[in-house]
């Protein structure tokens, strides 16, 4: 089975030693030496992030970027992470710019997804009004040939299958779907079996990891600092992909690894441990 399966290599994983909000996200490997390593190691896929991406289009431009991708062997690209994208007033306006710059990249490189985020820390989600500007997101980014998908968060107020069915649903959009990533549905307290719940058409993106038995507090510092490569942690990883498998998902499979150990290894040892890891998982 394993010789079938793509894997994708999310930016956090082969980033190096940054993380999400922290004092830059720009990672201290170049562009190129990130894609040969991912390539290398076998990954098909890779994740860009807006702001180490923007910083890498300022360095060499978009043609180039496309012609290292294609080098390497990397056919598959996703984008994040757009925030605030159904908000008003000065949160919206910095949502706008980041949309933009993230859909000229999709048109660009020809990325296959476009992740965007849930309301953080929010209680209750709005489903009519996310619906609605969701559906003008999925417009927007078909025009660029890329999915947009929604990720299920604990911290926030799109934490269940329900909720996130109801957003993407309501909009109903070809390129719209969900992003299952395990470690929120599993620290989020979601059965693996609710996947089922989900129509096929509505799964567009898969994020695999691994995580202690206990989290620490906040959650959020647990999900940018403590998570581990799969199997070395205590979820039930195989059982994850079978759901997603049983509920007819056949695309690539994302690995997202965001850890304070993990991410001060060399370049590549990150890249050949993440990607052995992920696959052992498939042979199981």
């Amino acid at each position: 089975m394993s010789q079938s399966i793509e894997l994708l290599a999310a930016y956090w994983t082969i980033a190096g030693d940054v993380f999400p909000m922290g004092p830059t996200e720009v990672s201290p490997f170049s562009f190129q030496d990130r894609m040969e390593a991912a390539g290398k190691a076998g990954f098909k896929g890779i994740g860009l992030v807006h702001n180490d991406m923007m910083d890498t289009v300022d360095k060499i431009g978009y043609p180039a970027m496309r012609a290292i991708l294609e080098k390497n062997g990397i056919k598959h690209v996703e984008l994040e992470f757009l925030v605030d994208w159904y908000q008003s007033g000065e949160r919206r306006r910095q949502s706008d710019k980041v949309r933009q710059e993230l859909l000229e990249a999709a048109k660009a490189l020809g990325a296959r997804s476009i992740k965007i985020g849930p309301g953080i820390s929010q209680e209750t989600a709005d489903i009519e009004l996310m619906a609605r500007e969701f559906r003008l997101l999925c417009q927007q980014a078909a025009d660029a040939g890329a999915n947009v998908v929604l990720e299920i968060m604990p911290f926030s107020n799109v934490r269940t299958i329900e909720t996130a069915l109801a957003i993407v649903e309501s909009a109903d959009q070809p390129n719209g779907g969900l992003l299952l990533d395990i470690w929120h549905l599993q620290r989020g307290g979601i059965d693996f079996s609710e996947i089922s719940k989900i129509p096929t058409r509505f799964i567009k993106s898969i994020e695999l990891n691994d995580a202690h038995k206990y989290a620490i507090e906040p959650l959020w510092m647990d999900t940018i600092h403590k998570r581990v490569l799969p199997g070395e942690g205590t979820f039930d990883v195989p059982a994850f992909i079978n759901a997603v498998q049983a509920a007819g998902y056949e695309g690539p499979w994302g690995l997202e690894v965001l850890s304070d150990t993990h991410r001060k290894h060399p370049l590549e040892q990150m890249a050949n441990r993440a990607y052995e890891a992920a696959i052992n998982q498939f042979r199981i």
